[in-house]
């Protein structure tokens, strides 16, 4: 029986996240749902399967953005340790105990840190989690809404950044003048914009429902992992009683500037390229290794000469810092293998575009109707740009170029696709948030995802609208206040 481009190619997706969201244990859940895909693929060979499921691992090990995202945790990892064992986190965080004066304005500041960094997502939830630990554990704050925290600020920030390497991504997907297009979508991109608003809620109103709250009590009696703390068992870092503020601040700077410039640099920046056009043909998992890379030499001129740290211990922070993403790249090993037999082998894609091909809805649903099918595509398959690289050829071959319908409909697809992402436990994003905040993934996963469904159900309100009168504040106007709503009444129930 042939699988291919049919329903059943989502099922894998759906075993792995049913299995991982039930049992609270994600690696093994990923691997069945690998190996139910391999069997679907093979005809349920058993020897065929088991040796798709390896071919397939192989391969996506050996891709070179793979390779270089797994590169830049490592390099990341190692200058966190750094940080960690020079004492620059620890004095950062009595400072910062000093400066912030309760639990919002940690939040707020972790938000802000968040929303300042939007130049990529990875690198957006390794850097804020890295700089806010400390901080939030002095509040009392749980791993768990730190997570939530990072990542409703890493991709619905890029998604609506000008510059950044989703801007680029999008582009890239679209005819014409693929910027401009991607610049109109931004103000029709609900689930980026609510999820803004609905963190800022989360944050003044103390909204914790569902799991977070459990969380948070955990937290407030001073477990701020809930009682699974998967990344520091047996990894507790010695800290030097030299450290300053500036030993956490100058190489998180650095880091920042030295990333945005070899995004650039491998764009074609220095060679006359325009700086938008650099950041749209940038390899930006070539441009963190680099900036990462420069970031290490950095700190060993920065620590060393200074004598905040002996050379045998910057030596000791390499095998201490891989130790501490060991999880974060196991999880993405398993879940790029099962997002690659989803998409490309079994075709989920080819599924959903026949479905919308087929299918006959109204104009006036469309955005809706696109938000809801990108976001369970974006959902099953862990990858949001994937997601972007099926639907959009769709809808431009419907829509004429400059017709406002067309704005609508890709922005329903932007967010659809971020919105499915940002509550897949196979999604790297998601992946990286609970890397970044050091939280168990499905910890975050199921405390998360209450939140973006609220968020999801205001997006689908306000795509309905946005299809009907085809106007932007009319759009923002009915998303807002449906998530409001919701909000209020949740906060009575929760109080």
């Amino acid at each position: 029986m042939n699988f291919v481009g049919t329903i059943w190619a989502i099922l894998p997706a759906i075993i792995a996240i049913v299995i991982a969201l039930k049992t609270k244990e994600v690696y093994i859940s990923l691997f069945i749902g690998i190996f139910a895909g391999a069997l679907l693929l093979s005809d349920f060979h058993f020897i065929k399967a088991t040796t798709t499921v390896f071919e397939t691992m192989m391969t996506n090990l050996s891709d070179t953005w793979n390779i270089g995202i797994l590169i830049f945790l490592v390099f990341l990892g190692t200058i966190v340790a750094l940080m960690t064992r020079a004492g620059g986190s620890r004095a950062y965080g009595k400072w910062a105990h000093q400066k912030i004066k309760n639990k919002k304005g940690a939040l707020l500041s972790t938000f802000g840190l968040g929303v300042l960094i939007f130049v990529d997502d990875y690198f957006n939830c390794l850097t804020v989690g890295s700089v806010m630990r400390e901080v939030c554990d002095e509040f009392k704050i749980s791993r768990a809404k730190l997570a939530y925290i990072i990542d409703s600020t890493a991709a619905p920030i890029c998604i609506i950044a000008p510059i950044s390497s989703w801007a680029a991504a999008v582009s890239g997907y679209t005819s014409g003048d693929g910027f401009t297009l991607f610049l109109q979508t931004i103000p029709f991109n609900l689930y980026a914009l609510l999820t803004i608003v609905m963190v800022l809620c989360v944050i003044y109103f103390e909204l914790d429902i569902s799991g977070m709250k459990d969380h948070e009590i955990s937290a407030r009696n001073g477990d701020v992992h809930h009682g699974n703390d998967e990344y520091q068992k047996g990894q507790e870092i010695e800290c030097s009683d030299k450290g300053q503020v500036m030993d956490l601040i100058l190489p998180v700077l650095f880091l920042i500037i030295s990333c945005i410039t070899c995004m650039v640099y491998t764009g074609g920046f220095f060679e006359g390229v325009s700086f938008i056009e650099a950041f749209t043909n940038c390899d930006a998992s070539l441009g963190l290794v680099l900036g990462s890379f420069f970031t290490l030499i950095f700190t060993f001129c920065l620590y060393i000469p200074r004598k905040i740290i002996s050379y045998r211990e910057y030596a000791e922070c390499i095998p201490t810092g891989f130790k501490m993403m060991v999880p974060a790249m196991t999880i993405l090993a398993l879940a790029w293998t099962l997002g690659d037999i989803v998409s490309t082998h079994l075709q989920a894609g080819l599924f959903v575009a026949t479905f919308l091909e087929n299918t006959h809805i109204a104009l006036a649903i469309l955005p809706a109707c696109l938000f809801v099918i990108g976001a369970g595509l974006a959902f099953a398959t862990g990858t949001s740009w994937g997601t972007f690289g099926i639907l959009i050829p769709i809808v431009t071959a419907i829509f004429s170029e400059g017709d406002i319908m067309l704005v609508i409909a890709i922005s329903s697809i932007l967010a659809g696709a971020v919105c499915g992402d940002h509550i897949s436990p196979i999604s790297d994003t998601t992946i990286m948030a609970s890397a970044g905040a050091q939280c168990h993934h499905i910890n975050h996963v199921s405390t998360q995802l209450p939140y973006a469904l609220i968020v999801g159900i205001a997006c689908v309100i306000g795509y309905i609208v946005a299809g009907l009168t085809q106007n932007v504040i009319l759009t923002f106007f009915a998303g807002v206040c449906s998530l409001l709503l919701i909000v209020f009444f949740l906060k009575r129930k929760y109080a």
